[in-house]
Parts: structure tokens; C-alpha cells; sequence
């Protein structure tokens, strides 16, 4: 197996480059199995994003690519391809793991260059998704970030979120500190079938409510919106009502795009497990990778009125500060420093990484 970044056991210095060299996989065992996590070490950890995006936060951290979530939409997915892996399993089951992020953030916190300025995480895979049982990289990196006052922000769609609740409430009384959940349906089937690696997002909402108790304020996305499976009124209105009775200071909804080779992924997909729906979709995405912006508007608008409705009206927790100029992530599928893999999106469509 070929794989453009070098693992850590083989490079020289410990430091991450392109270069094709034969891959030692790590097999997972016990709670693991099944899985296969290759260790890299990298260059930088702070990613950076373009000076050309209209995104509101500039910086990145991602100590994970791949992700065992396994949502069928993922639009992370095309990020191993760039390494020689697949898209489909692989994605879900080969795990990259930046084995030194903790040790390179730290440093480059400590760099005369660096201002202090608002980090992103849960931008390309779930910093909470399974691997970080086992490495517990992310509590690591809050824990630095707290360390240092440098705020931050986490998108997930994880409970696991949970065991480093003591931490993340210590950082929040010493920095800036957003935490957003992904909850797109409350329907259990819809749930299983489009994203079956997650929690089911009943939990997802306790979870919420835990984190809302240690006084960390959470926001929720309710993304993606897919069509003919989570779209109808009823459903985001019963997304958005349970979302509020738990804590939520923000609720936005999306509708979902497929992008690049994420959209033959998915319509493969779709085609094999609701081929009903695939008139509805090639519909829908006729124009491209966007469903029509009046479809968009009736999404948002639903979400919008029933979280007004609710008594939620707040800021989106996951955007961080936004920067003097409007931005959007413009991305690099190789990955390399400064970029975070996958296609350049605008600020609407990028809420829900």
C-alpha cells in the first residue's frame, strides 16, 4: 500500500513529507477491530487557512484524517485519495494519526509569530470520532490550548465529547470556547443508515445537556439536511424543539451538497440502499454540487423560525471570531501546511464541517 505521507517509525528527524513509501499498518484490537491507525508525524499542527477564504476563523487544527463515522456524505472523503487510499472503506477504517500533534501545537504556541488566535477543530473529521479513545489526542491539544488562553472551538458529533468535560469547562473559565453538535435527524433509521459510526443523536442531545450543566454553552448544527430523508418540516421542527429543551444556545440548519467524488460515492450509495430517491436527488443537484438556493432558504428558514420560536436566537458557537475580512476555506486535497484537504467551500455551506 503506497502512501504519500511518511509514517512515523520510518522518517528520519520525525518530521512529515510527500514521499511514497510502503505503509506499516497498525492493526486495531479488542474495541478496535478491525481498524487500521497509521502513524505520521507532522510538520505543523496549526493549519492556516488561505488569506483568499471568506471562512470566520483562519486556523485549523485536525489531529485525525479518515474517520470512522462513516457518513455515507462525508466531504473529507476525497482527503485519502490524495495518500493512495480509497474513499469508501478505507476512509472509514484507515486512520492517519498525527501521533505528535500535543508536542508541535505546544511548541508553536510558544512562537514569537503566533497572536493567539481563535483555532477550529471538527473542520475535516470529528476530533471525538473513535481513534481518540485510544490516543486522546484531542484532550490534549484543549488541554494546550487552555494552558496557553488561546481560544478555540470543537464541532462533533461524538458523546466521547463527555470525558473531557471537566477539562473544557476548566478552559472555558480561562478562554473563548465554542462547542457545536451535529444532529441532522432525531429518526433512528435515517441515523443507522447515513451515518452508523456515530452516536445515535438522542445521545448526542444528553450529551448537550451534560456539557450545558458544567456551564459550556453549545450550539448545534443541523446538518446535513438530506433530501427526502430529514427535509420535511416536521422533522427539523422536532430537531430544533429538542435541540432548546437541552441547553442549545444556536441551532442552524443545511442542506446537503456533494461535492467532487463525493457525489458519485453517495449516489452510488444511494442507489443501493434507496434507489426511490434518486430521481429526487438528481433533481435536486442538477446544477452541480449545490441544491438550488431557494431549497437552501426553505431548510434554514424552517430551523430559524422554530429555534426563534424556542426561545434560541444566539450567534453559531463553532464560528469563532470572524476576521477583518470576510473568508472561505479554500482547501488543498494533498493536505499539506496551511490546508486542511478537501474542496474550497463558501462560509454557508462550511458551518457544518
Amino acid at each position: 500500500m503506497a502512501l504519500r505521507w511518511a509514517l512515523a517509525e520510518n522518517e528520519e528527524g520525525g518530521t512529515l513529507f510527500a514521499d511514497e513509501r510502503v505503509a506499516e499498518r497498525h492493526v486495531g484490537k479488542g474495541a478496535y477491530a478491525g481498524m487500521e491507525f497509521l502513524h505520521v508525524n507532522a510538520r505543523t499542527i496549526i493549519n492556516t487557512v488561505p488569506a483568499e477564504s471568506r471562512m470566520p476563523f483562519r486556523h485549523t487544527i485536525n489531529p485525525y484524517r479518515g474517520c470512522s463515522h462513516a457518513c455515507v456524505y462525508c466531504f473529507a472523503r476525497p482527503t485519502h485519495d490524495y495518500l493512495g487510499l480509497g474513499i469508501g472503506a478505507d476512509f472509514e477504517r484507515k486512520i492517519v494519526v498525527k501521533v505528535n500533534a500535543v508536542e508541535r501545537l505546544r511548541t508553536e504556541l510558544r512562537a514569537p509569530a503566533w497572536g493567539g488566535e481563535h483555532i477550529a477543530m471538527g473542520t475535516n473529521t470529528d476530533p471525538y470520532q473513535h481513534a481518540e479513545g485510544k490516543y486522546h489526542l484531542t484532550r490534549g491539544i484543549v488541554e494546550a490550548l487552555s494552558g496557553a488562553r488561546n481560544p478555540f472551538s470543537i464541532l462533533t458529533k461524538s458523546t466521547l465529547i463527555l470525558r473531557d468535560g471537566p477539562v473544557l469547562a476548566a478552559a472555558s473559565e480561562r478562554t473563548e470556547v465554542g462547542v457545536s453538535f451535529s444532529i441532522g435527524t432525531l429518526d433512528r433509521s435515517v441515523w443507522k443508515l447515513t451515518e452508523p459510526g456515530t452516536p445515535p443523536p438522542d445521545r448526542r442531545i444528553e450529551a448537550m445537556r451534560r456539557l450545558t450543566a458544567l456551564g459550556i454553552p453549545c450550539g448545534v448544527l443541523v446538518a446535513p439536511v438530506l433530501p427526502g430523508l430529514s427535509d420535511s418540516e416536521a422533522q427539523l421542527t422536532e430537531v430544533v424543539e429538542a435541540c432548546a429543551e437541552a441547553g442549545a444556545v444556536s441551532i442552524t440548519g443545511l442542506a446537503l451538497h456533494l461535492r467532487g467524488p463525493v457525489r458519485g460515492h453517495y449516489f452510488e450509495w444511494l442507489e443501493r440502499e434507496r434507489p426511490g430517491l434518486l430521481r429526487l436527488h438528481r433533481e435536486r443537484f442538477r446544477r452541480g454540487a449545490y441544491q438550488d438556493e431557494e431549497e437552501r432558504q426553505r431548510i434554514e428558514g424552517i430551523v430559524k423560525v422554530a429555534a426563534r420560536r424556542c426561545g434560541v436566537a444566539g450567534p453559531n458557537r463553532y464560528r469563532g471570531t470572524p476576521p477583518a475580512q470576510g473568508r472561505a476555506l479554500a482547501t488543498d486535497p494533498k493536505g499539506g501546511a496551511g490546508s486542511e484537504g478537501g474542496p474550497s467551500e463558501d462560509v454557508r455551506q462550511l458551518r457544518l464541517l
